[in-house]
Formats: C-alpha cells, sequence, structure tokens
C-alpha cells in the first residue's frame, strides 16, 4: 500500500547538506529529546514527501515541513495533503522566517543546524487505526532499508526494483 522508501538521503552522504536538510537535521536532533525518531524525506503514499516524519514513544505520529525561506515556503502547495498522515502537523524554519506566513493551526519549531525548539504545538488529529498500522510497518521497513543500505550500500541497488 505505501512505498517503503524512494529516496535513501544517505546515498549523498559526501554532499554538502543543502538550508532545508540542515534544519531537519536540527529538528530531528531537538525531537529526540521528547523520545521521538525521525525519518528525512519519507513517502507516507504516492506523491507525497514529508521532510520528516516523526516516531513518538507511543506511536505518535508527526509530520514536519521544513522550510527554509519565504520562496520555499509559497512554492509548497501540497502540506495540506500531509495532514491526513499524520497526528500532529509542524512548520520548522530558522529565526530569521518570517513566522506570520504560517497558519495558526499548524505546529511551529523554530530551529537551526543543531538543534530546534517546539514554538507551538499542532492539533492533534488522530490517524485511524489502520493507517496508523500501515503507516508504522513502512516506517520500520523504511528504516530498515536505510540502515541496511548504510551497512551495505550496493545490495539496495540490487534489489531497488523490487520495491514497491
Amino acid at each position: 500500500m505505501f512505498p517503503v522508501c524512494s529516496y535513501f538521503p544517505m546515498s549523498q552522504a559526501s554532499a554538502p547538506l543543502m538550508p532545508g536538510q540542515l534544519l531537519a537535521r536540527g529538528v530531528a536532533r531537538a525531537l529526540l529529546g521528547f523520545d521521538f525518531v525521525s525519518l528525512p524525506e519519507f513517502v507516507p503514499t504516492q506523491g507525497l514527501r514529508v521532510d520528516l516524519m516523526c516516531l513518538g514513544p507511543k506511536g505518535e505520529v508527526w509530520v514536519v515541513e521544513c522550510k527554509s525561506s519565504r520562496a520555499d515556503y509559497m512554492a509548497d502547495s501540497k502540506w495540506q495533503g500531509y495532514l491526513e498522515w499524520c497526528d500532529r502537523f509542524f512548520w520548522a524554519v530558522d529565526g530569521d522566517f518570517p513566522t506570520e506566513l504560517l497558519p495558526d493551526e499548524t505546529g511551529l519549531i523554530l530551529a537551526d543546524a543543531y538543534g530546534g525548539e517546539i514554538v507551538r504545538m499542532g492539533p492533534e488529529t488522530p490517524l485511524a487505526g489502520a493507517r496508523r498500522k500501515a503507516l508504522l510497518r513502512a516506517f520500520a521497513r523504511g528504516a530498515g532499508l536505510r540502515l541496511q543500505a548504510l551497512r551495505d550500500p550496493g545490495v539496495i541497488s540490487l534489489v531497488s526494483s523490487a520495491l514497491p
């Protein structure tokens, strides 16, 4: 039902990180302090790719979209489609971002490459049980594939045609 993982960020491990990727790293570090683990550039369904899919200790699913500039935010026309794939939705921006652009009914995290702070909690809209189960399975498989790709970089290309 869900793509396991159509993108392996570690394949660009030697490339310098882009501003949004640096922001995502800082957010992931900050959320680890709340016992949330994160997968960057996760595909919850065909046609959508979230910057961070985050899993909490009780199975909570948060989506964080990282915006490095006003233009980056204005170009994002898919974010409302992410709402049905999480229990809470957040924007992550740096301290220079004009936060008045962001909808009040969404969460807000101020961050940089090294950490962040939840400024506004997004409203909770619990996922349906069947969707949560499928998402958690996809999250686990995606994390496993990424770990395997780190340990054995060539093996994923051998089986990538067999991945959903």
